[in-house]
Protein backbone atom coordinates (compact mmCIF):
# COMPACT_ATOMS: atom_id res chain seq x y z
CA UNK A 1 0.00 0.00 0.00
CA UNK A 2 1.35 3.40 -0.98
CA UNK A 3 1.64 5.98 1.76
CA UNK A 4 -0.75 8.78 0.77
CA UNK A 5 -0.22 10.95 3.82
CA UNK A 6 0.35 14.64 3.11
CA UNK A 7 4.08 14.47 3.91
CA UNK A 8 4.61 11.31 1.85
CA UNK A 9 2.87 12.69 -1.24
CA UNK A 10 4.79 15.95 -1.00
CA UNK A 11 7.98 13.93 -0.73
CA UNK A 12 7.16 12.23 -4.05
CA UNK A 13 6.18 15.42 -5.86
CA UNK A 14 9.26 15.66 -8.09
CA UNK A 15 8.84 12.09 -9.36
CA UNK A 16 5.10 12.61 -9.85
CA UNK A 17 5.69 15.80 -11.81
CA UNK A 18 8.37 14.26 -14.02
CA UNK A 19 6.03 11.44 -15.06
CA UNK A 20 3.10 13.81 -15.55
CA UNK A 21 4.89 16.34 -17.77
CA UNK A 22 7.48 14.33 -19.65
CA UNK A 23 10.20 16.88 -18.91
CA UNK A 24 13.39 16.23 -17.00
CA UNK A 25 13.94 19.71 -15.63
CA UNK A 26 17.30 18.65 -14.19
CA UNK A 27 18.94 18.87 -17.62
CA UNK A 28 18.35 22.62 -17.71
CA UNK A 29 19.89 23.35 -14.31
CA UNK A 30 23.18 25.20 -13.96
CA UNK A 31 25.66 24.54 -11.16
CA UNK A 32 24.64 27.74 -9.37
CA UNK A 33 21.32 29.45 -8.81
CA UNK A 34 20.16 29.62 -12.41
CA UNK A 35 19.00 27.44 -15.26
CA UNK A 36 19.02 27.62 -19.05
CA UNK A 37 15.62 29.16 -19.69
CA UNK A 38 15.96 29.54 -23.44
CA UNK A 39 17.12 25.94 -23.84
CA UNK A 40 14.06 24.80 -21.90
CA UNK A 41 11.80 26.84 -24.19
CA UNK A 42 13.53 25.55 -27.34
CA UNK A 43 13.72 21.87 -26.47
CA UNK A 44 10.27 21.38 -24.99
CA UNK A 45 8.29 24.02 -26.87
CA UNK A 46 7.40 24.42 -30.52
CA UNK A 47 8.39 26.89 -33.19
CA UNK A 48 6.08 29.85 -33.71
CA UNK A 49 4.90 28.40 -37.03
CA UNK A 50 4.16 25.02 -35.43
CA UNK A 51 2.19 26.69 -32.64
CA UNK A 52 0.13 28.68 -35.13
CA UNK A 53 -0.67 25.48 -37.02
CA UNK A 54 -1.60 23.57 -33.84
CA UNK A 55 -3.85 26.37 -32.62
CA UNK A 56 -5.41 26.90 -36.03
CA UNK A 57 -6.63 23.28 -36.13
CA UNK A 58 -8.98 23.96 -33.21
CA UNK A 59 -10.01 27.48 -34.19
CA UNK A 60 -7.67 29.23 -31.77
CA UNK A 61 -5.94 32.49 -32.66
CA UNK A 62 -6.25 35.10 -35.41
CA UNK A 63 -8.50 37.11 -33.12
CA UNK A 64 -9.55 40.65 -34.12
CA UNK A 65 -7.83 43.84 -33.03
CA UNK A 66 -10.52 46.40 -32.20
CA UNK A 67 -10.11 50.14 -31.80
CA UNK A 68 -12.04 51.62 -28.87
CA UNK A 69 -12.85 54.99 -30.43
CA UNK A 70 -15.36 56.13 -27.83
CA UNK A 71 -13.23 55.17 -24.84
CA UNK A 72 -10.25 56.83 -26.54
CA UNK A 73 -12.33 59.98 -26.92
CA UNK A 74 -13.27 59.84 -23.23
CA UNK A 75 -9.59 59.48 -22.27
CA UNK A 76 -8.72 62.52 -24.41
CA UNK A 77 -11.30 64.61 -22.56
CA UNK A 78 -9.42 63.79 -19.35
CA UNK A 79 -5.97 64.42 -20.87
CA UNK A 80 -3.93 67.50 -21.67
CA UNK A 81 -4.15 68.93 -25.22
CA UNK A 82 -2.45 66.67 -27.75
CA UNK A 83 -2.49 63.72 -25.36
CA UNK A 84 -4.59 60.59 -25.41
CA UNK A 85 -3.23 57.61 -27.34
CA UNK A 86 -5.50 55.44 -29.48
CA UNK A 87 -6.73 52.51 -27.36
CA UNK A 88 -7.15 49.05 -28.88
CA UNK A 89 -8.10 45.63 -27.53
CA UNK A 90 -7.14 42.21 -28.86
CA UNK A 91 -10.45 40.37 -28.66
CA UNK A 92 -9.36 37.02 -27.24
CA UNK A 93 -12.94 36.26 -26.21
CA UNK A 94 -13.27 35.13 -29.84
CA UNK A 95 -11.31 31.97 -29.03
CA UNK A 96 -13.32 28.71 -28.62
CA UNK A 97 -13.33 28.77 -24.80
CA UNK A 98 -13.60 32.56 -24.58
CA UNK A 99 -10.15 33.67 -23.47
CA UNK A 100 -6.48 33.87 -24.49
CA UNK A 101 -5.83 30.77 -22.40
CA UNK A 102 -7.11 28.69 -25.29
CA UNK A 103 -3.68 29.40 -26.79
CA UNK A 104 -1.93 27.88 -23.78
CA UNK A 105 -4.30 24.93 -23.59
CA UNK A 106 -4.12 24.12 -27.32
CA UNK A 107 -0.38 23.50 -27.11
CA UNK A 108 -0.46 21.63 -23.81
CA UNK A 109 -3.31 19.30 -24.78
CA UNK A 110 -1.86 18.68 -28.24
CA UNK A 111 1.45 17.74 -26.63
CA UNK A 112 -0.29 15.43 -24.14
CA UNK A 113 -1.97 13.55 -26.96
CA UNK A 114 1.28 13.41 -28.94
CA UNK A 115 3.01 11.78 -25.94
CA UNK A 116 0.21 9.22 -25.58
CA UNK A 117 -1.46 10.42 -22.38
CA UNK A 118 -5.12 9.41 -22.01
CA UNK A 119 -6.15 12.53 -20.18
CA UNK A 120 -5.10 15.90 -18.79
CA UNK A 121 -5.40 17.54 -15.37
CA UNK A 122 -5.15 21.22 -14.50
CA UNK A 123 -5.31 22.93 -11.11
CA UNK A 124 -7.03 26.24 -11.73
CA UNK A 125 -10.11 28.18 -10.71
CA UNK A 126 -9.89 30.37 -13.80
CA UNK A 127 -10.39 30.54 -17.55
CA UNK A 128 -7.59 28.08 -18.10
CA UNK A 129 -9.74 25.25 -16.78
CA UNK A 130 -12.42 25.79 -19.41
CA UNK A 131 -9.73 26.20 -22.06
CA UNK A 132 -8.14 22.85 -21.15
CA UNK A 133 -11.56 21.18 -21.00
CA UNK A 134 -12.48 22.60 -24.41
CA UNK A 135 -9.24 21.48 -26.04
CA UNK A 136 -9.41 18.04 -24.39
CA UNK A 137 -12.89 17.57 -25.85
CA UNK A 138 -11.56 18.45 -29.30
CA UNK A 139 -8.61 16.06 -28.94
CA UNK A 140 -10.68 13.21 -27.48
CA UNK A 141 -8.87 13.17 -24.12
CA UNK A 142 -10.27 12.89 -20.61
CA UNK A 143 -10.06 15.99 -18.47
CA UNK A 144 -10.07 16.73 -14.74
CA UNK A 145 -10.09 20.29 -13.39
CA UNK A 146 -9.22 20.89 -9.72
CA UNK A 147 -10.52 24.14 -8.24
CA UNK A 148 -10.25 26.10 -5.02
CA UNK A 149 -13.90 27.08 -4.83
CA UNK A 150 -15.22 27.35 -1.28
CA UNK A 151 -14.37 28.70 2.12
CA UNK A 152 -14.78 26.39 5.13
CA UNK A 153 -18.49 27.27 5.31
CA UNK A 154 -19.04 25.87 1.82
CA UNK A 155 -19.62 29.27 0.22
CA UNK A 156 -18.28 29.49 -3.32
CA UNK A 157 -17.37 32.58 -5.29
CA UNK A 158 -19.78 33.21 -8.18
CA UNK A 159 -17.01 33.63 -10.76
CA UNK A 160 -15.38 30.32 -9.82
CA UNK A 161 -18.73 28.52 -9.78
CA UNK A 162 -19.43 29.97 -13.24
CA UNK A 163 -16.13 28.62 -14.54
CA UNK A 164 -16.87 25.18 -13.08
CA UNK A 165 -20.14 25.13 -14.99
CA UNK A 166 -18.25 25.99 -18.16
CA UNK A 167 -15.71 23.19 -17.60
CA UNK A 168 -18.46 20.66 -17.03
CA UNK A 169 -20.23 21.81 -20.19
CA UNK A 170 -17.12 20.70 -22.12
CA UNK A 171 -17.26 17.28 -20.46
CA UNK A 172 -14.61 17.73 -17.80
CA UNK A 173 -14.81 16.34 -14.29
CA UNK A 174 -14.51 19.21 -11.83
CA UNK A 175 -13.21 18.57 -8.32
CA UNK A 176 -13.97 21.51 -6.04
CA UNK A 177 -12.01 22.09 -2.82
CA UNK A 178 -11.88 24.56 0.01
CA UNK A 179 -9.08 27.11 0.08
CA UNK A 180 -5.81 25.87 1.58
CA UNK A 181 -2.85 23.53 1.03
CA UNK A 182 -5.07 20.59 0.09
CA UNK A 183 -5.26 21.82 -3.52
CA UNK A 184 -1.71 20.84 -4.43
CA UNK A 185 -1.94 17.62 -2.42
CA UNK A 186 -5.12 16.50 -4.19
CA UNK A 187 -3.64 17.57 -7.52
CA UNK A 188 -0.55 15.40 -6.99
CA UNK A 189 -2.66 12.43 -5.90
CA UNK A 190 -4.79 12.68 -9.03
CA UNK A 191 -1.76 12.89 -11.29
CA UNK A 192 -0.28 9.82 -9.65
CA UNK A 193 -3.48 7.78 -9.62
CA UNK A 194 -4.63 8.57 -13.17
CA UNK A 195 -1.31 8.84 -15.00
CA UNK A 196 -2.73 11.87 -16.80
CA UNK A 197 -0.70 14.76 -18.22
CA UNK A 198 -0.13 17.82 -16.05
CA UNK A 199 -1.48 20.60 -18.26
CA UNK A 200 0.12 23.20 -16.00
CA UNK A 201 -0.15 26.88 -16.75
CA UNK A 202 3.59 27.16 -16.27
CA UNK A 203 5.13 24.62 -18.65
CA UNK A 204 6.98 25.74 -21.79
CA UNK A 205 4.10 24.43 -23.92
CA UNK A 206 1.62 26.76 -22.25
CA UNK A 207 3.77 29.89 -22.23
CA UNK A 208 5.00 29.35 -25.78
CA UNK A 209 1.35 29.13 -26.85
CA UNK A 210 0.83 32.78 -25.90
CA UNK A 211 3.71 33.87 -28.14
CA UNK A 212 1.32 33.69 -31.10
CA UNK A 213 -0.78 36.40 -29.43
CA UNK A 214 2.09 38.88 -29.22
CA UNK A 215 3.20 38.05 -32.74
CA UNK A 216 -0.32 38.51 -34.19
CA UNK A 217 -0.74 41.77 -32.35
CA UNK A 218 2.41 43.22 -33.92
CA UNK A 219 1.53 42.00 -37.41
CA UNK A 220 -1.98 43.46 -37.23
CA UNK A 221 -0.68 46.87 -36.15
CA UNK A 222 1.94 46.90 -38.90
CA UNK A 223 -0.53 45.89 -41.60
CA UNK A 224 -3.07 48.56 -40.61
CA UNK A 225 -0.99 51.41 -39.25
CA UNK A 226 2.53 50.77 -40.52
CA UNK A 227 4.09 50.45 -37.07
CA UNK A 228 4.21 48.38 -33.91
CA UNK A 229 2.16 49.40 -30.87
CA UNK A 230 3.94 51.83 -28.59
CA UNK A 231 2.64 50.17 -25.42
CA UNK A 232 1.04 46.79 -24.73
CA UNK A 233 -0.75 46.29 -21.40
CA UNK A 234 -1.11 42.77 -19.97
CA UNK A 235 -3.23 41.77 -16.99
CA UNK A 236 -0.71 40.07 -14.70
CA UNK A 237 -1.27 37.21 -12.27
CA UNK A 238 1.08 34.22 -12.56
CA UNK A 239 3.07 35.96 -15.27
CA UNK A 240 2.42 33.66 -18.23
CA UNK A 241 0.19 36.12 -20.06
CA UNK A 242 2.81 38.86 -20.00
CA UNK A 243 5.75 36.52 -20.64
CA UNK A 244 4.24 34.83 -23.68
CA UNK A 245 2.94 38.07 -25.20
CA UNK A 246 6.30 39.80 -24.75
CA UNK A 247 8.20 36.87 -26.28
CA UNK A 248 5.85 36.93 -29.28
CA UNK A 249 6.39 40.66 -29.77
CA UNK A 250 10.15 40.12 -29.65
CA UNK A 251 9.88 37.34 -32.25
CA UNK A 252 7.98 39.77 -34.44
CA UNK A 253 10.81 42.28 -34.04
CA UNK A 254 8.73 44.70 -31.96
CA UNK A 255 11.62 45.33 -29.56
CA UNK A 256 10.73 48.98 -28.95
CA UNK A 257 7.23 48.22 -27.68
CA UNK A 258 6.92 48.85 -23.95
CA UNK A 259 5.38 46.06 -21.87
CA UNK A 260 3.18 47.06 -18.93
CA UNK A 261 1.81 44.64 -16.35
CA UNK A 262 -1.47 45.51 -14.58
CA UNK A 263 -3.00 43.91 -11.48
CA UNK A 264 -5.97 44.68 -9.25
CA UNK A 265 -4.76 46.01 -5.90
CA UNK A 266 -5.80 43.53 -3.22
CA UNK A 267 -3.02 44.43 -0.81
CA UNK A 268 -3.82 43.39 2.73
CA UNK A 269 -5.81 40.31 1.72
CA UNK A 270 -4.16 36.90 2.05
CA UNK A 271 -4.99 34.66 -0.88
CA UNK A 272 -4.80 31.45 1.15
CA UNK A 273 -6.84 32.76 4.08
CA UNK A 274 -10.14 30.99 4.63
CA UNK A 275 -11.71 34.04 6.25
CA UNK A 276 -10.53 36.41 3.50
CA UNK A 277 -11.18 34.09 0.54
CA UNK A 278 -14.61 35.58 -0.17
CA UNK A 279 -13.65 39.14 0.75
CA UNK A 280 -12.21 39.74 -2.73
CA UNK A 281 -14.18 40.20 -5.94
CA UNK A 282 -11.38 39.13 -8.29
CA UNK A 283 -10.10 35.56 -8.51
CA UNK A 284 -7.12 36.33 -10.76
CA UNK A 285 -5.20 39.26 -12.19
CA UNK A 286 -4.59 40.71 -8.74
CA UNK A 287 -1.59 41.54 -6.58
CA UNK A 288 -2.06 38.41 -4.47
CA UNK A 289 -0.72 36.44 -7.43
CA UNK A 290 1.03 39.11 -9.49
CA UNK A 291 3.55 40.32 -6.91
CA UNK A 292 4.67 37.00 -5.36
CA UNK A 293 4.88 35.26 -8.75
CA UNK A 294 6.94 38.17 -10.11
CA UNK A 295 9.50 37.91 -7.32
CA UNK A 296 9.46 34.10 -6.91
CA UNK A 297 8.43 32.73 -10.32
CA UNK A 298 9.27 29.13 -9.39
CA UNK A 299 6.56 29.01 -6.71
CA UNK A 300 4.36 27.30 -9.34
CA UNK A 301 3.45 23.62 -9.76
CA UNK A 302 6.52 22.80 -11.89
CA UNK A 303 10.22 22.84 -10.87
CA UNK A 304 11.03 25.75 -13.19
CA UNK A 305 8.27 28.05 -14.35
CA UNK A 306 8.29 29.20 -17.96
CA UNK A 307 6.39 32.32 -16.81
CA UNK A 308 9.05 34.86 -15.87
CA UNK A 309 7.46 38.32 -16.19
CA UNK A 310 10.31 40.34 -14.70
CA UNK A 311 12.47 39.42 -17.72
CA UNK A 312 10.14 41.44 -19.93
CA UNK A 313 8.24 43.99 -17.83
CA UNK A 314 8.97 47.70 -18.35
CA UNK A 315 6.34 48.96 -15.94
CA UNK A 316 3.96 47.45 -13.39
CA UNK A 317 0.80 49.26 -12.28
CA UNK A 318 -2.16 48.53 -10.04
CA UNK A 319 -5.82 49.46 -10.41
CA UNK A 320 -8.74 49.08 -8.01
CA UNK A 321 -11.73 46.76 -7.99
CA UNK A 322 -14.12 49.69 -8.37
CA UNK A 323 -12.23 51.02 -11.38
CA UNK A 324 -12.46 47.65 -13.14
CA UNK A 325 -16.21 47.39 -12.51
CA UNK A 326 -16.63 50.94 -13.84
CA UNK A 327 -14.58 50.22 -16.97
CA UNK A 328 -16.52 47.01 -17.59
CA UNK A 329 -19.71 49.09 -17.76
CA UNK A 330 -18.01 51.76 -19.89
CA UNK A 331 -16.82 49.17 -22.40
CA UNK A 332 -20.34 47.75 -22.70
CA UNK A 333 -22.18 51.07 -22.89
CA UNK A 334 -19.71 53.11 -24.96
CA UNK A 335 -18.39 50.40 -27.28
CA UNK A 336 -21.13 47.75 -27.22
CA UNK A 337 -18.67 45.11 -26.02
CA UNK A 338 -19.55 43.07 -22.96
CA UNK A 339 -16.43 41.37 -21.61
CA UNK A 340 -15.30 39.76 -18.37
CA UNK A 341 -13.14 41.35 -15.68
CA UNK A 342 -9.68 39.97 -16.51
CA UNK A 343 -9.01 41.96 -19.66
CA UNK A 344 -10.81 44.97 -18.25
CA UNK A 345 -8.14 45.16 -15.55
CA UNK A 346 -5.59 45.99 -18.25
CA UNK A 347 -8.13 48.28 -19.94
CA UNK A 348 -8.32 50.45 -16.81
CA UNK A 349 -4.53 50.77 -16.89
CA UNK A 350 -4.57 51.55 -20.62
CA UNK A 351 -7.24 54.24 -20.13
CA UNK A 352 -5.01 55.95 -17.56
CA UNK A 353 -1.68 55.50 -19.37
CA UNK A 354 -3.14 56.64 -22.72
CA UNK A 355 -3.61 60.08 -21.15
CA UNK A 356 0.18 60.31 -20.67
CA UNK A 357 0.84 59.49 -24.35
CA UNK A 358 0.55 61.49 -27.58
CA UNK A 359 -2.59 61.25 -29.72
CA UNK A 360 -0.76 59.54 -32.60
CA UNK A 361 0.52 56.73 -30.40
CA UNK A 362 -1.07 53.30 -29.98
CA UNK A 363 -1.71 51.43 -26.73
CA UNK A 364 -3.08 47.88 -26.89
CA UNK A 365 -4.85 45.79 -24.25
CA UNK A 366 -3.77 42.34 -25.37
CA UNK A 367 -6.75 40.30 -24.17
CA UNK A 368 -10.43 40.19 -23.48
CA UNK A 369 -12.37 37.32 -21.91
CA UNK A 370 -15.90 36.01 -22.19
CA UNK A 371 -18.42 36.97 -19.55
CA UNK A 372 -21.12 34.84 -17.97
CA UNK A 373 -23.53 34.56 -15.07
CA UNK A 374 -20.93 34.61 -12.29
CA UNK A 375 -18.65 37.17 -13.94
CA UNK A 376 -21.16 39.97 -14.38
CA UNK A 377 -20.91 43.06 -12.23
CA UNK A 378 -24.20 42.64 -10.36
CA UNK A 379 -23.55 39.08 -9.07
CA UNK A 380 -20.07 40.17 -8.00
CA UNK A 381 -21.30 43.25 -6.16
CA UNK A 382 -24.19 41.35 -4.59
CA UNK A 383 -21.76 38.69 -3.38
CA UNK A 384 -19.50 41.41 -1.98
CA UNK A 385 -22.42 42.93 -0.04
CA UNK A 386 -23.35 39.49 1.31
CA UNK A 387 -19.79 39.24 2.66
CA UNK A 388 -19.92 42.58 4.45
CA UNK A 389 -18.22 44.69 1.77
CA UNK A 390 -19.51 48.26 1.51
CA UNK A 391 -20.25 49.47 -2.05
CA UNK A 392 -20.07 53.21 -2.71
CA UNK A 393 -19.16 55.90 -5.21
CA UNK A 394 -16.21 58.24 -4.65
CA UNK A 395 -12.46 58.20 -5.12
CA UNK A 396 -11.45 54.58 -5.80
CA UNK A 397 -8.00 55.19 -4.34
CA UNK A 398 -9.60 55.42 -0.90
CA UNK A 399 -10.53 51.73 -1.09
CA UNK A 400 -9.61 49.26 1.63
CA UNK A 401 -9.58 45.75 0.08
CA UNK A 402 -11.80 43.45 2.09
CA UNK A 403 -13.80 46.34 3.54
CA UNK A 404 -15.17 48.34 0.62
CA UNK A 405 -15.39 48.71 -3.16
CA UNK A 406 -15.42 52.32 -4.36
CA UNK A 407 -16.71 52.96 -7.88
CA UNK A 408 -15.26 56.18 -9.34
CA UNK A 409 -17.72 59.06 -9.20
CA UNK A 410 -16.06 60.53 -12.32
CA UNK A 411 -13.78 58.99 -14.98
CA UNK A 412 -11.08 61.54 -14.17
CA UNK A 413 -10.53 59.62 -10.91
CA UNK A 414 -9.35 56.51 -12.78
CA UNK A 415 -5.59 56.46 -12.29
CA UNK A 416 -3.18 53.55 -12.54
CA UNK A 417 -0.65 53.49 -9.69
CA UNK A 418 2.94 52.44 -10.36
CA UNK A 419 4.50 49.69 -8.30
CA UNK A 420 8.18 50.09 -7.46
CA UNK A 421 9.92 47.87 -10.04
CA UNK A 422 13.27 48.46 -8.38
CA UNK A 423 11.91 47.04 -5.12
CA UNK A 424 10.50 44.01 -6.94
CA UNK A 425 13.77 43.35 -8.75
CA UNK A 426 15.72 43.56 -5.51
CA UNK A 427 13.29 41.13 -3.94
CA UNK A 428 13.70 38.74 -6.88
CA UNK A 429 17.48 38.77 -6.50
CA UNK A 430 17.25 38.22 -2.75
CA UNK A 431 14.85 35.32 -3.20
CA UNK A 432 16.96 33.75 -5.96
CA UNK A 433 20.07 33.56 -3.79
CA UNK A 434 18.33 32.70 -0.51
CA UNK A 435 18.58 28.93 -1.01
CA UNK A 436 22.29 29.04 -1.79
CA UNK A 437 24.38 27.85 1.14
CA UNK A 438 27.65 29.52 0.18
CA UNK A 439 27.91 33.27 -0.18
CA UNK A 440 30.06 33.44 -3.32
CA UNK A 441 28.40 33.56 -6.75
CA UNK A 442 29.97 32.98 -10.16
CA UNK A 443 29.81 34.88 -13.44
CA UNK A 444 27.08 32.58 -14.74
CA UNK A 445 24.96 33.38 -11.67
CA UNK A 446 25.49 37.08 -12.32
CA UNK A 447 24.35 36.80 -15.95
CA UNK A 448 21.30 34.83 -14.86
CA UNK A 449 20.26 37.55 -12.40
CA UNK A 450 20.83 40.28 -15.00
CA UNK A 451 18.49 38.49 -17.41
CA UNK A 452 15.92 37.67 -14.74
CA UNK A 453 15.63 41.32 -13.71
CA UNK A 454 16.06 42.96 -17.15
CA UNK A 455 18.87 45.12 -15.75
CA UNK A 456 22.65 45.29 -16.15
CA UNK A 457 25.81 44.16 -14.40
CA UNK A 458 26.24 47.32 -12.34
CA UNK A 459 22.70 47.09 -10.99
CA UNK A 460 22.93 43.45 -9.92
CA UNK A 461 26.39 43.93 -8.39
CA UNK A 462 25.09 46.86 -6.31
CA UNK A 463 22.18 44.79 -4.99
CA UNK A 464 24.44 41.83 -4.20
CA UNK A 465 26.82 44.12 -2.36
CA UNK A 466 23.95 45.42 -0.21
CA UNK A 467 23.06 41.80 0.56
CA UNK A 468 26.64 40.97 1.51
CA UNK A 469 27.14 38.55 -1.41
CA UNK A 470 30.54 38.22 -3.10
CA UNK A 471 31.44 37.24 -6.64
Amino acid sequence: MKDNSYSAVMGRKNDIMKKAIGIDYAVFEDDGIGFDYERMMRETGYSLEEMQEIQGRTGVGNTPLLELRNITELARKMAAPGKGARIFIKDEASNPSGSFKARRAANAVYHAKKLGYKGVIAATSGNYGSAVASQAAMQGLKCIIVQETFDSKGVGQPEIVEKARRCEAYGAEVIQLTVGPELFYEFLLLLEETGYFNASLYTPFGIAGVETLGYELSMQCRERYGKDPDVVVCTNAGGGNLTGTARGLIKAGAVETKIVGASVDLSGLHMASDTQFNKKSFTTGHTGFGVPFATVPDRSDVPRSAARPMRYMDRYVTVTQGEVFYMTEALAQLEGLEKGPAGNTALVAAFSIAQEMDEDQIIVVQETEYTGAGKHIQPQLSFARDNGIEIMFGNPKAQVPGENIILPSHPSLIKAVDLDLDKLKRSLIKNAISSRAEKKLGDKDLMYLITETKTDKAYVLSVLKELGIDL
